[in-house]
């Protein structure tokens, strides 16, 4: 359903944001409009893509579902331009991350979209579901416990109010198990039993901890179990929720069936049809396996999450922000040099920002976030601390950044101090490798001009940029005061030239 136009209020034109949702089964778009700070929906948009089943073995994407894909997020950008989306946050899901990096399909998509589509770890989409489901239901004292069975990953995430505690991703979904345990869409009783017992397998890990927090609300959300809970509900086995003997008389009926093709439910859509055994095999061992009496449903998911994430970031409350802090803290920065390599680079960025074409608020972030985590690996050891930090920041859990940004941020840290490999480039976005160079080369100045660890107003430097040359001017008294800083930019400049780049300094 399409939503009307959005309404026009005096003065200022209402700010209209989106999140665009790329799973293994459907893509979704929701859009809302900011209206005295807060959020109004205008529309939500679903289209079954079925990007999983297209996912060869080997990461590549059939030519079938990457015209559905493409064509899908073709509408969604035309209606992103229609209602002049401002801000828009797109996130790919678990298939997308299992596709090959090297095809051409991600810049194809975000060329579709018009936007740029963030690949989400398994453990920030279970952040964003959480924070999805906590917005779309009333409060509540005491532990939650929210589960979404998607196209290739099942989530499941432990919280209390609007903080998540505990969050897990299993590899497994309603499309990839009904492709591996009913094959050809033959429907079979032993296929269940072997469906279920896969999933039990996956949740084996995990059981103890999340079956053992007393008096957890259990709170199911997305396509598998909104359309498990709809069937029940026309058949009448429920007025709401799910339960274990709920879903195994749904299994029953699905048995009265040989093929998906045959299988006609009321409540049961023809596209959820062809995925819906293997979920149902899912949702069963979940509650059976987490000791779930009864399971609530949500209407918020992984679309509104990033909706609420995005709305967060515009009001300043950004999930990144907060993680950076929190790692500072736990890996023990020194916060004064960190504030201080930090302000240096903001100063250089800002003196460079237009010759080098600084145009995404992403570059000034990620520059800042680099500064103050270059000393994380200090934790571990002095002896190539760089190293140590870029693994950290490449694998750590970092609620709130996507899988590409987190490598952004490792790239930057890795390579602040001695030598510069500028193959670690080529696992950016191919958009990002010339603008990460450029940080780093800022990144490394701010280092190297802190390198005396000692409190100033701000550093006497002039930066300016001439394409692929640079020249820093310093103030001579402050030079005077820091001797070894000649030494330190006679060797930069050889680091630079290196990768292409002239430094010169006076």
């Amino acid at each position: 359903m399409v939503a009307d136009s959005p309404s026009q209020s005096e003065g200022a034109p209402p700010e209209i944001i989106a999140a665009v949702d790329l799973g293994s089964n459907s893509f979704h778009m929701i859009v809302g409009e900011l209206r005295h700070g807060q959020l109004a929906i205008l529309d939500r948009i679903r289209e079954t893509v079925r990007l999983a089943e297209g996912l060869s073995a080997g990461g590549d994407i059939s030519p079938d579902a990457r015209a559905r894909a493409l064509d899908c997020l073709s509408r969604f950008g035309e209606r992103l331009r229609d209602v002049q989306a401002g801000n828009v946050r797109a996130a790919g899901t678990s298939t997308i991350r299992r596709a090959r990096e090297d095809t051409t399909f991600m810049a194809e998509a975000e060329a579709a979209l018009g936007h740029p589509i963030e690949i989400i770890s398994g453990l920030e989409e279970a952040r964003l579901i959480y924070n999805g489901v906590t917005h779309s239901m009333p409060p509540a004292d005491g532990p939650r416990l929210v589960m979404d069975v998607g196209g290739g990953s099942t989530e499941l995430i432990l919280g209390e109010g609007p903080e998540p505690h505990a969050l897990e991703s299993l590899h497994m979904g309603c499309v990839s198990m009904t492709e591996r345990f009913f094959p050809g869409g033959r429907i079979t009783r032993d296929g269940f039993m072997r469906a279920r017992t896969a999933a039990q397998l996956e949740l084996r890990p995990v059981k103890a901890f999340f079956r053992e927090t007393d008096g957890a609300q259990a709170i199911g959300t997305s396509g598998t179990i909104r359309s498990t809970e709809s069937v029940a509900r026309a058949l009448g086995l429920t007025d709401g929720g799910l339960t274990l003997g709920i879903v195994d008389q749904l299994i029953e009926r699905v048995l009265e069936a040989d093929t998906v093709e045959e299988l006609s439910l009321e409540g049961l859509s023809e596209r959820r049809a062809q995925v819906w055994p293997g979920g149902l095999s899912i949702v069963a061992e979940l509650l059976h396996v987490l000791k779930i009496d009864a399971l609530q449903v949500s209407e918020g998911a992984l679309r509104e999450g990033l909706l609420y994430d995005l709305l967060g970031r515009l009001q300043h409350e950004d999930a990144r922000e907060r993680t950076v802090r929190a790692m500072m803290s736990r890996y023990q920065v020194d916060m004064r040099q960190a504030k201080r390599v930090a302000r240096t680079a903001a100063e250089l960025y800002a003196q460079v920002k237009d010759e080098w074409g600084f145009s995404s608020s992403i570059a000034g972030k990620v520059l800042d976030w680099a500064a103050r985590l270059h000393e994380i690996g200090l934790d571990i050891s002095h002896d190539g601390y760089q190293r140590h930090g870029a693994y950290i920041a490449e694998h750590a859990d970092m609620p709130g950044f996507p899988r590409a940004e987190q490598r952004f941020l490792a790239v930057l840290i890795g390579g602040h101090r001695h030598s510069i490999e500028q193959n670690e480039f080529d696992g950016l976005p191919a958009s990002w490798r010339d603008t990460g160079l450029r940080l780093l080369l800022i990144l490394r100045l701010a280092v190297l001009l802190n390198r005396s660890r000692k409190a100033a107003l701000r550093t006497p430097v002039r930066l300016r940029a001439d394409g692929r040359g640079l020249v820093v001017s310093i103030d001579a008294n402050w030079l005077a005061e820091n001797p070894l800083t000649i030494a330190d930019l006679e060797r930069e400049r050889e680091f630079h030239a290196e990768v292409g780049y002239l430094l010169d300094f006076q």
